[in-house]
């Protein structure tokens, strides 16, 4: 990707791995001067934060059976695997 400023959409369909540290150097560069400029997705960004660290809390595990429901809830819904291949 070139050094380009990133529109919004695109930042937040990255903030996920940016989060996660999972991003290029490159990406995470471009999330972050998206963030100096853009007071909403530094918005949601926080909120996806707080979801996050709330979802880690939980402390017990998926019923078995679970994960492979909301597997195929997140399949028919999206069209693809979780966490991005098809």
């Amino acid at each position: 990707m070139s050094a380009r400023e990133l529109a919004c959409r695109e930042a937040v369909e990255l903030f996920s791995d940016y989060l996660e540290g999972a991003l290029p150097p490159e990406l995470a560069a471009l999330c972050e001067a998206h963030l100096r400029e853009c007071g909403a997705c530094l918005r949601y960004l926080a909120q996806l934060r707080i979801s996050v660290e709330a979802l880690r809390s939980i402390p017990s595990p998926l019923e078995p059976g679970q994960r492979e429901s909301l597997v195929a809830l997140f399949r028919a819904t999206h069209g693809k695997e979780p966490g991005g291949s098809e």
